[in-house]
């Protein structure tokens, strides 16, 4: 019998010649096994992973509570489609997101499949609540790679070029950042007003919390009250994508909770189920409901074993503090890399909430405006050398993101935070 070894190498080609060239792909290694916070390729090399699917994997590879959960689901069913046949697992799961959303007065839920579908969906509610049509979304925002989630995007390449036009009526303002005040931003919307859409055609102004993509830029508390504001005086409605930032990245259910701003909508995914696809729209009740019977759904919305997998994800962070880990996390994630300032003249910032944290270099530190992209890129591949997965973001592509699992071990968080430190320290050199 002639035993086959799978190598990365073969592999590497053999996806060349299959798939699609859009599919970017960060490393040439393939998976074979995780758990926690640890991958191992096909050939045996193992990685600490600091970049969670994207920010997916808040309880880690495998959590055994979560994959005890989708092995019950399977011994019942797989699938129903919602819409056909119900199930209590949807409606329970509703029940606790409605109670721990910052939503004020009644509360429901959808279940879709992946966070562009809830963007899509949250966009649809608006104009359905509201009767307008238009959105207004901020630069260097991501919403998702669908027609209407890269018209909401406000970074172009990769994710827009090629694939216009978009759906009308999206206008973009600037993020608050180091050359831009809250006082801009909101000008510019007012700017807006007064020379391209009228504010009673504007349905929703959505944003994330935390920039995800765009660098975790954290949105200001006073910019998030001056929009709840806006939005009350115009009719509007106010949609947080908390696709990244939700369920307990920045030590909160919720990033837009550090505001004690609540917003009308809120999208999440990602964390929201521990690896399994599912997303959801959560808003007021009313607003919610705008839609009719058969406006929202899908034949995988809601799917029984990822919502089974939800479940599991509120029980295991509650029952082991994620929150206040995420929090702690940050902290120590901070303070190493601040320790690194003097050495390092290219680190310009170190930003965040809680576990949300991300590190931004440019030429001559301090001076924003000059981006040192290559500089990020070869903190990533020494980290990823040495066995550390790092994810770059940023509009200048000089941003390096940490998305570790909050259930990491403390003694694995030190050694990527050594490993970390060493690929910037030589990174200089």
């Amino acid at each position: 019998m002639t035993v086959t070894t799978l190598t990365n190498a073969d592999l590497h080609q053999r996806r060349l010649a299959s798939t699609a060239r859009g599919v970017g792909v960060l490393t040439d290694f393939f998976a074979a096994r995780a758990r926690n916070a640890e991958i191992w390729d096909v050939q045996g090399r193992r990685f600490i992973d600091f970049a969670g699917g994207i920010g997916v994997l808040n309880t880690g590879h495998l959590h055994p509570k979560v994959t005890a959960a989708v092995r019950a689901q399977l011994e019942c069913f797989s699938h129903t489609c919602y819409q056909v046949v119900p199930y209590e697992g949807y409606v329970t799961l509703a029940e606790k997101l409605n109670e721990i959303a910052p939503i004020d007065g009644p509360a429901k839920s959808a279940f879709f499949s992946t966070g562009a579908e809830a963007v899509e969906n949250a966009v649809k509610v608006a104009r359905a609540a509201t009767g307008r049509p238009a959105v207004i979304a901020f630069s260097g925002g991501f919403h998702g790679r669908t027609m209407m989630g890269m018209a909401l995007t406000g970074k172009v390449a990769p994710y827009k070029i090629g694939f216009g036009p978009f759906p009308a009526e999206v206008f973009h303002v600037p993020f608050p950042g180091p050359s831009t005040s809250v006082a801009d931003s909101i000008a510019a919307i007012d700017q807006l007003f007064k020379s391209d859409v009228d504010p009673a055609r504007v349905a929703a102004i959505i944003l994330e919390p935390v920039q995800g993509e765009g660098g975790f830029h954290v949105a200001p508390a006073d910019l998030l009250h001056r929009l709840r504001a806006l939005c009350d005086q115009h009719g509007m409605l106010l949609i947080a994508d908390e696709i990244q930032s939700g369920f307990g990245r920045t030590g909160k259910w919720f990033a837009v909770e550090h505001s004690g701003v609540h917003p009308d909508l809120i999208v999440v995914a990602k964390s929201l189920a521990g690896g399994y696809p599912l997303s959801a729209l959560i808003g007021k009740a009313a607003v919610l409901d705008s839609a009719a019977p058969g406006g929202l759904g899908g034949t995988y919305a809601g799917n029984p074993v990822a919502i089974a997998a939800s479940h599991a994800v509120i029980e295991v962070m509650n029952e082991e503090g994620l929150l206040k880990r995420s929090t702690a996390l940050g902290e120590r994630l901070v303070t190493h890399l601040e320790l690194l300032r003097p050495r390092v003249p290219q680190l310009a910032e170190v930003r965040g909430l809680g576990s949300m944290v991300a590190v931004e270099f440019c030429e001559d530190g301090n001076e924003m405006q000059r981006p040192d992209a290559a500089f990020a890129k070869r903190v990533q591949q020494a980290a990823l050398d040495a066995g550390v997965i790092l994810l770059t973001c940023g509009s200048g592509g000089n941003v390096i993101r940490f998305l570790y699992p909050l259930t990491i071990e403390d003694a694995t968080f030190e050694e990527a935070l050594t490993i970390i430190g060493n690929a910037i320290l030589g990174a200089g050199q």
